[in-house]
């Protein structure tokens, strides 16, 4: 399998939810925990139909980064089951000048329904952080 071997770099654009703006001081935040496919790099809020210049530049440097610059390395792309973002996100890696892109339409819940593993997912950090 492409995750298996490593033939593939796979990409989860799922949104990270925001801290609430209006919770009372001193109050805890947790985010919502995400699990993704083993070996992904989750690359959040990547897949908004625009994206502010900061996230493109997170979205460029992370690609960049995990492909070594070989634009010709494959990557899939996805988020939950039809999820749109993942298609948003496809396309503009693809406009970004990869080569080979593919979108995983099924995503995370097609995974998890084919009983395939999942792990514990920490978005990327900003490069240089």
């Amino acid at each position: 399998m492409l995750w298996q071997d490593k033939a593939a770099i796979f990409v989860d654009v799922m949104p990270r939810a925001p801290r609430p703006p209006n919770l009372p001081p001193g109050t805890i935040w947790r985010d919502r925990p995400r699990s993704n496919i083993p070996g992904s790099i989750w690359l959040p809020d990547t897949g908004y139909g625009a994206l502010a210049p900061v996230a493109e530049g997170y979205l460029r440097q992370n690609l960049e980064r995990v492909t070594g610059g070989d634009r010709t390395k494959l990557l899939v792309i996805y988020c939950l089951r039809d999820c749109w973002m993942s298609w948003n996100a496809a396309k503009r890696i693809l406009a970004m000048g990869h080569t080979s892109v593919a979108w995983y339409p099924e995503g995370t819940d097609g995974w998890i329904d084919a009983l395939l593993p999942v792990v514990d997912a920490q978005p990327a950090p900003a490069v240089g952080n």
